[in-house]
């Protein structure tokens, strides 16, 4: 998942964590990130900051490409 994508935008940031939830073991996995990204959009729905914003997206990035490594070296 390195370099980091072209996401600007909270919308562009929902899809691509779905999408790199799909390359995740199917079942319980897959559940259980798809609900965690959910419920992390509801808590920060009501920011309003950019600069927050922009450090949000960072970190969600960066968490991505964590869990992405984690599963790909349990193969």
């Amino acid at each position: 998942m390195s370099p980091l994508p072209e996401v600007r935008s909270s919308v562009q940031l929902y899809r691509y964590l779905l999408r790199c939830c799909r390359r995740l073991p199917a079942g319980p996995v897959q559940q259980h990130y798809r609900h965690a990204i959910r419920q992390s959009f509801k808590v920060h729905a009501d920011e309003d900051d950019p600069e927050r914003i922009q450090q949000i997206i960072k970190r969600a990035i960066e968490d991505a490409d964590w869990v992405m490594n984690k599963y790909k070296n349990q193969k």
